[in-house]
């Protein structure tokens, strides 16, 4: 022990802030608690309860000292946290245990002070006081007599009646019935007979959580003040020295003050070990068990909103501290109210995050809780053990693996692991029978020499516990067994404390052991960085995704928008021009260390408490006699004395009751106002915030440069994005709400406008009266012919479709799906224009504080929400890829000729990113279908056939137009070729490539959207007949742009990618590409009198191989030239009827496929052939073009290929 210290000074370096008496004003009498019970059902509050059981105005009664210099007194606050559910009265034959509690009081600038309260009831001597329960306790029973007494079932209630009819009733009878309905009441109240009993609380705030401390010194303080004994010194002297003379214990050290029945130590840990963490790890466990502690831990750190219920404020608070401490290196950033007084249940109507407690009243269940949003809420009902987390909640990465270390934890310090024991502090059995011991041979240690090993530090420790506890014995006559073990209890749980936490920093120092190689320091300096913290990203998200296993990307990739990970970025940046915060000086410091050497570090900081516990380093100043006039200080049994103020005012600094004060724990309606606006200033912030990032995410994913991201990277970011919009939309329309209909307050609200079905048509109809008025299967057909898109579904067509969906949702995930649609259709803000039209529903529906309510921030909101609608996204088709979609194809022949459409059955195959519909036969005279399948996603390639019904089936196609019914998307398939028998090529079967064409209206087609659009059909190109006019470093730039354009298709990541089969197949892809080489100075109209395709070429080398192979004379690689000629074979074997061109276009793919197609090339240019049919200017005849090019092609050899089964259906290669 180093000797005695004194906490004279500041009062940030003071064990306690305060010491506070809060109870019953006998001045201002008896006021009724107005706010009680309005968040609930039951009517536990109403005037029918007994006034013994009713709550009732606390007030602060006296605190000292009156300000400190860092941490002002919040009168209001502290009276509601001491008393959360107001004071309460008890009678002689009524239960009056005392309890304990504890609470936080957060400032404006994120600092906490801890408050510790121990409630007992004291006997109540004002005879005005006993007199106004006497006269509430007539008026109940004459209330309740005069209802029973009436036949009336519409009697009125005493929280109807006035006052001055139950005192009419008062008059009316005669003092024997009133004597005999007061009799015959139970629980009735006569002060000549009862002894009425108030709630006190006597309350110790510290700066920092140190709970068994301040949970001894009053349990102490009330055990002297209810004892017959005086006091050795009084009341005054030990507050005086517990405000003033005990310091905080320095960082790694332990301190010894006394209380006014024995001595307390507390602890606080060293610089390198974790914050101090004084509530009991083990009972939250125990109380929920381990799997519920680990979603409630996901659902914090995911920041959705937490509400704790339970009957125990303790409890409560236990849960709540014990949650934010496994946060370690994070820190929760919102709201964080572990016990949420009465009247400031307005609190629970927050759209932000929020951790907030409430008291479970004894008739009520979780279902009679007035919440107006649970869309992201995760309910825990610590009483039943049971935690409700949101939908689509995550797993914590290697969750499994995280449960069993700490059920060995758990099981190592005598825990189940499982929830739902009622349990208090560990107490494994002694290692030494401690009845055989007593207490002077402790102190004589005659037995030492018998003893050695475990015994004797056993041993040891006794004699400690019995020189501080003096020979004449321990506090409340306690025997020295009795503080052995509480010691030993206390020593148990500090120690499970230390390794549960340990367990999860472990964790996240493997998670984020290489955040640092992620963060990035764009400013030089302060200045400009605080100027532009909006603008700027501090953390490469996308890159610290593509390192982490594939099974914690939905976890991580919600966690990294979380404020608790920005704020802790920040601080990192800010280190760089300031001192680093602790929290992340002491992770920093960790993150070297490897998984291995873990219990290394949870043993070091495991043995470190142990010794501050065991062997006190510093003693505080003991308590001593005070300067205090005669007759101060006397004792009275049961009764709290009135203390002398001037003496515990002593050495404070006063100062402003304003500074620092949290805006959130004020009741006053100008504060609960202010808080409002404040939310609702937030909401319109977030929306600005997110929809910018969500466009900057969106679109600069257009210019990501090579080798940047991974596969699926930014297409998880983005779903991230899109899922905070939609709960940011549901806490959106859940702030204000008068009175919840569902979990889901948007969906609610949908349902509502639903109902007047017809007046959202209409006024829909006048958005597109263009369309709409005669709007028929006719008109959208002739849209669709001129490659436009139809008009978009309305709102209640939109409804409607959600409601049939067979995915199981609930109501969140039907308001999810609303969104999802609404945004890919680009009509979010429109339809929700469209929703907060009818602003008298929504006056029915809400408070007049709600964010629906206030006109000019709602209009901003919708602006914000507009701006999304300049990108592309297909959130909806992605996302619920097992519903039925219809698709209607419309195929559209060429103008120009009258007589071009006569097909013979045509078919259609429609394919995409999830499958394909099967085979569609077209009905006989017309040209279109419309069909139902399962979502094919994104489209990409549609076959269209017709069945070889002799030289009169043919038709010059223009395009083919396939439109979703639901998402509104429309694609074009160009052709603008003949299919039949006899013209073109002779094909009866083609395989297009679809574009999108944008779901917006006329009005906007001129916008630029952001994403690029898809590459169709080439044109017809393919023959010797259509050779356009380019010249040979135009053809040669076409070819590397296309190869290119497949290299940076496969650097960007996968939800970017967009249509391969558009880049091979396309109008500017690769095939059309490598048609403009071949074509390249050919000399057809020499040789051939009719159109000869490319396809005729490769047949006639191929036929020139095999000939020259039976004879013997085959130049160059047998093996390239076996492989061109076998795949040329199959394809002509193949049952398609393809025609030349698709045989072509086959043979380019495969060989790209299979990396054969760079060593083709140089085969088809040494073709004695090809000297014949060529110019000497032509490409294939230039030898460094052709070998140019096969290194170009053989550029793509390193990228998985992946074919379309439209592409090569038939041919088994």
């Amino acid at each position: 022990m180093s000797g005695v210290t004194s906490g004279t000074g500041s009062a940030s370096c003071r064990f306690a802030h305060y010491f506070v008496v809060c109870g019953l004003d006998t001045e201002t009498g008896l006021e009724p608690e107005e706010l009680a019970g309005k968040y609930y059902i039951c009517r536990s509050e109403s005037f029918e309860q007994s006034p013994l059981r009713r709550s009732f105005k606390s007030k602060v009664l006296a605190h000292y000292p009156e300000s400190t210099d860092r941490s002002p007194f919040n009168r209001d606050a502290v009276n509601m946290l001491c008393m959360p559910h107001g004071l309460s009265f008890r009678s002689q034959a009524d239960g009056r245990e005392h309890h304990f509690h504890s609470f936080t009081v957060a400032q404006d600038d994120g600092t906490r002070s801890y408050g510790f309260v121990h409630t007992y009831y004291e006997a109540v001597t004002s005879a005005q006081i006993t007199t106004a329960m006497q006269t509430l306790h007539q008026m109940h029973h004459v209330e309740h007599y005069s209802t029973s007494s009436s036949s009336s079932s519409s009697a009125s209630s005493p929280s109807t009646s006035s006052m001055d009819s139950l005192v009419s009733s008062l008059d009316e009878l005669d003092a024997d019935s009133l004597s005999a309905c007061l009799g015959c009441a139970a629980g009735s109240f006569q002060p000549a007979r009862d002894t009425l009993y108030a709630s006190k609380a006597l309350c110790l705030l510290t700066p920092l959580p140190f709970l068994h401390a301040a949970h001894h010194f009053l349990s102490q303080l009330h055990q002297t003040v209810t004892s017959q004994a005086a006091p050795p010194l009084p009341l005054e002297s030990y507050i005086h020295n517990i405000l003033y003379e005990v310091p905080v214990p320095p960082p790694g050290r332990s301190l010894q003050f006394h209380g006014v029945q024995g001595p307390i130590v507390c602890q606080q840990p060293g610089p390198e070990e974790l914050p101090l963490g004084d509530y009991p790890l083990g009972e939250a466990f125990s109380l929920l068990g381990v799997e519920n502690m680990v979603r409630l831990l996901t659902s914090v750190l995911l920041e959705t909103q937490v509400l704790l219920y339970s009957q125990d404020y303790q409890r409560l608070m236990t849960v709540a501290e014990g949650i934010t401490n496994l946060l370690f290196p994070f820190q929760w950033q919102h709201v964080y109210l572990p016990i949420l007084p009465v009247p400031l249940h307005h609190l629970l109507d927050a759209p932000v995050p929020f951790l907030i407690g409430i008291q479970r009243k004894d008739c009520s269940q979780c279902s009679t809780l007035d919440l107006s949003h649970e869309a992201n809420l995760c309910f825990v009902d610590i009483d039943n053990h049971r935690v409700d987390p949101p939908e689509d909640l995550p797993l914590f990465p290697d969750q499994p693996e995280l449960i069993l270390e700490l059920n060995e934890v758990l099981l190592r310090f005598g825990l189940q692991p499982h929830g739902g024991a009622t349990t208090g502090n560990p107490a494994p059995a002694a290692p030494l029978c401690l009845s055989s011991l007593v207490l002077e041979d402790l102190m004589e240690d005659r037995r030492n020499g018998n003893l050695g090993g475990e015994e004797l530090a056993v041993l040891e420790r006794l004699q400690a516990l019995a020189r501080r506890c003096g020979e004449g014995g321990v506090e409340g006559g306690k025997t020295l067994g009795r503080a052995f073990q509480e010691e030993e209890e206390e020593l148990n749980a500090a120690k499970m404390n230390v390794q549960l936490r340990e367990v999860f920093a472990g964790r996240f120092a493997v998670i984020f052991g290489r955040y640092e190689e992620f963060v990035i320091h764009s400013a030089p300096d302060l200045e400009s960085w605080l100027g532009n913290r909006d603008g700027t990203s501090n953390f490469d998200k996308g890159s610290f995704l593509s390192v982490q296993p594939a099974p914690h990307l939905h976890f991580l990739s919600w966690f990294l928008e979380t404020a608790m990970f920005s704020s802790f970025l920040d601080s990192k940046v800010l280190s760089r021009w300031a001192d680093q915060e602790p929290l992340q000086r002491v992770f920093d410091g960790r993150l070297w260390v490897r998984f291995l050497l873990r219990p290394s570090i949870q043993k070091r900081c495991t043995h470190a408490m142990e010794r501050r516990l065991l062997k006190v380093d510093h003693t505080a100043i003991h308590p001593h006699l005070l300067d205090m006039r005669i007759g101060q200080g006397r004792h009275q049994q049961g009764c709290f004395p009135r203390l002398q103020a001037d003496v515990l005012a002593q050495g404070h600094n006063t100062n402003k009751r304003s500074l620092n004060q949290s805006k959130l724990l004020d009741p006053s309606p100008s504060a609960v106002t202010q808080i409002q606006r404040g939310f609702v200033e937030g909401l319109l912030s977030e929306c600005r915030l997110k929809t910018r990032r969500m466009l900057m995410e969106r679109m600069g994913k257009e210019s990501v440069e090579l080798g940047q991201g991974e596969a699926s990277i930014t297409g998880l970011q983005e779903n991230t994005l899109i899922h905070s919009l939609c709960d940011l939309l549901e806490r959106t329309w859940g702030h204000g709400l008068l009175l919840k209909q569902g979990r889901s307050a948007l969906w609610s609200h949908l349902l509502h406008c639903q109902a007047n079905g017809e007046k959202m048509d209409l006024i829909t109809s006048a958005n597109h009266s263009l369309f709409l008025v005669t709007v028929s299967n006719g008109l959208d057909s002739m849209r669709l012919e001129e490659g436009l898109a139809p008009p978009k579904g309305s709102f209640v067509q939109d409804m409607r479709f959600v409601q049939t969906m067979s995915e199981g949702l609930s109501e969140m995930g039907r308001a999810r799906a609303w969104i999802h649609l609404s945004l890919e259709k680009k009509v979010l803000s429109q339809h929700l224009k469209l929703l907060l039209a009818n602003q008298n529903l929504i006056r029915q529906l809400y408070k007049p504080h709600a964010f629906l309510l206030c006109e000019e921030e709602r209009e901003q909101f919708l602006f914000h929400l507009l701006s999304l609608n300049t990108v592309d996204y297909l959130c909806f088709t992605r996302t619920f890829t097992s519903i039925s979609i219809p698709y209607r194809v419309v195929i559209t022949p060429m103008k120009k000729l009258s007589i071009a459409m006569t097909m013979s059955n045509p078919w259609v195959c429609v394919s995409g990113e999830l499958g394909d519909s099967g085979v569609r036969q077209i009905p006989k005279n017309t040209q279109e279908i419309i069909f139902q399948c399962q979502n094919l996603g994104r489209l990409s390639t549609l076959q269209l056939g017709q069945e070889n019904s002799g030289l009169l089936a043919k038709c010059l196609v223009d395009c083919v137009i396939v439109h979703n019914e639901i998402t509104g998307h429309t694609y074009r398939f160009p052709c603008g070729r003949w299919l039949g028998k006899g013209v073109g090529d002779g094909s009866l079967e083609r395989v297009l490539i679809g574009q999108l064409v944008s779901p917006r209206g006329e009005e906007e087609s001129g916008r630029w959207t952001g994403t690029p659009p898809e590459q169709g059909s080439p044109p017809q190109s393919g023959h010797m007949g259509s050779l356009g006019r380019l010249s040979s470093v135009q053809v040669q730039e076409e070819m590397r742009e296309a190869v290119n354009n497949l290299v940076k298709h496969f650097h960007k990541a996968e939800q970017e990618r967009g249509n391969l089969t558009a880049l091979l197949c396309g109008e500017e892809g690769l095939v059309h590409s490598l048609e403009q080489f071949l074509l390249h100075g050919f000399k057809s109209s020499r040789l051939f009198q009719r159109s000869v395709f490319i396809w005729d070429f490769v047949e006639k080398v191929v036929v020139s191989m095999e000939t020259a192979d039976q004879m013997g004379d085959l130049r160059g690689s047998t093996e390239l030239c076996d492989s061109l000629c076998h795949y040329a074979n199959a394809i002509n074997a193949s049952p398609r009827n393809i025609g030349k061109e698709g045989k072509f276009q086959l043979l380019v793919c495969l060989g790209v496929r299979d990396q054969l197609l760079p060593q083709w090339l140089p085969l088809l240019a040494e073709s004695h052939l090809t000297a014949r049919l060529y110019e000497e200017s032509a490409l294939v005849q230039d030898h460094a073009a052709v070998n140019s090019l096969s290194r170009i092609l053989h550029t793509l050899h390193e990228f998985p290929i992946t074919l379309e089964t439209a592409l090569i259906k038939g041919v088994d290669l």
